[in-house]
């Protein structure tokens, strides 16, 4: 059966191969369970239930890539768009987290529309390399503060210098600092799963020194009634909701199509044209799986990175992903496990996750202003205003206003423009508010 619906000799594989795969790609994303329900926790959401939700949204658009699209490539919701939620979308209307899962539903429809039609090829190439690869620095950059302030390395104090060093003797901090030296350690030797041991190391740690109270690792799912369903669209802030559906929408389209590129790549799966097979498919699961998450109760769903380590393992076809989706459906059962990680041993995960984001600055053309200097403002806006949307708004608006004034105007593409006069209008917006 799974030879005739995968063509796994075609691709030179076997079951045990992708059985293998796909635990692979489990175990070195199965911190999002974790993490994803602390992140959001923090935008006002009940932990149980985005812990159900992170499980069901990951299994589900999991699921349905590994039998429509029938790639090795797991989803779940994505890290920056989860932070993104919970600290900038969330606040800015007015903490009604019901408003912002609203958000995310429409932006799913809109990636829909837009995977289906030969736009979001046209979108996607329109918005420079650089501001791109800034973009993914900056939410980087943002991560890596959340991580630090959850570590307790970083606090405010309330004087006028903004950030300040924490109490770096606190014993929890240094529980943090040894997850981080595990978690690199582990992952420049390779080692599957190098995050999740990590986690886990400083949750038992903890409460070996009576930091955390121990319970129960297994029981029944907690209940998913307090975000299911949980979405709201009618609301009066109509331009906070606009900028906050755009940058969804943006961030969630090169976030899918970086990593569908790069892990095909990897796997060989790309055609004589260089084209991935199936991807109308893949981007289309993507976007229902950012509606489903949205209906479950959780920030967007995207493409994870993490599947190429199942690829290099050998996974090949759809069938590593229908492996990954029944562990995430496992997962459910482990809620107990889940309460009892604190944020300062996730903070690590968060740490290494914004290193895996800034690596592209490399990339960008440090020679050229007019590129150089809209990249550095875009990466260094995103944390320092604590608003991934103002980050990027400043970004688009910068590019525009210095290619314009270098004159270098023929640089400009109508997509950019358009995107910078829509920030550029909010902001004007909020100004006259």
């Amino acid at each position: 059966m799974f030879e005739r619906f995968f063509q796994l000799e075609a691709h030179g594989t076997s079951v045990r191969r992708e059985v293998v795969a796909g635990l692979t790609t489990f175990l070195t994303m199965a911190y999002i369970m974790f993490l994803n329900p602390q992140i959001l926790r923090a935008g006002g959401l009940e932990e149980g239930a985005v812990f159900v939700a992170t499980c069901l949204a990951a299994g589900l658009t999991t699921l349905m890539m590994g039998l429509y699209a029938k790639l090795p490539v797991a989803l779940a919701p994505g890290m920056g768009l989860n932070a993104f939620f919970a600290y900038t979308v969330v606040p800015q209307l007015n903490y009604n987290w019901q408003l912002a899962l609203g958000c995310v539903f429409l932006s799913g429809i809109l990636f829909v529309l837009i995977s289906i039609t030969p736009a979001r090829e046209w979108l996607i190439n329109a918005i420079p390399k650089s501001l791109k690869l800034a973009i993914a620095a900056g939410i980087g950059f943002f991560l890596a503060l959340i991580g630090l302030v959850n570590a307790g390395v970083v606090t405010t104090n309330g004087s006028l210098s903004l950030l300040t060093a924490g109490n770096l003797a606190d014993p929890r901090v240094l529980l943090a600092a040894g997850g981080l030296v595990i978690i690199f350690a582990l992952a420049y030797r390779r080692v599957i799963g190098a995050v999740m041991i990590g986690i886990m190391a400083v949750t038992i740690a903890s409460i070996a020194l009576g930091y955390e109270l121990t319970q129960s690792a297994v029981s029944m799912p907690p209940s998913l009634a307090p975000t299911f369903l949980a979405m709201q669209f009618d609301d009066p802030a109509a331009g906070a909701i606009l900028s906050s559906v755009l940058v969804f929408l943006l961030i969630d389209m090169l976030d899918t199509s970086g990593t569908l590129t790069a892990v095909a790549y990897q796997g060989n799966l790309l055609d004589e044209n260089g084209r991935l097979p199936n991807a109308r498919r893949a981007l289309t699961t993507d976007a229902l799986g950012t509606m489903i998450g949205a209906a479950l109760g959780t920030s967007p769903v995207t493409a994870y990175i993490e599947s190429s380590a199942g690829i290099q393992a050998g996974g090949r076809t759809g069938l590593t992903a229908v492996v990954v989706a029944i562990l995430f459906f496992l997962g459910l059962f482990f809620s107990p496990l889940a309460q009892m990680v604190p944020g300062y041993a996730t903070a690590p995960a968060l740490i290494f996750v914004a290193v895996l984001m800034v690596k592209g600055l490399k990339e960008i053309d440090w020679d050229d202003l007019t590129e150089a200097a809209p990249a550095l403002l875009t990466a260094l806006a995103i944390p320092f205003t604590y608003s991934i949307a103002s980050g990027i708004g400043i970004g688009f608006i910068a590019y525009v206003v210095l290619k314009i004034v270098a004159w270098r105007w023929r640089d400009l593409n109508f997509a950019v423009f358009i995107i910078a006069v829509a920030f550029a209008v909010k902001i004007a917006t909020d100004v006259v508010r």
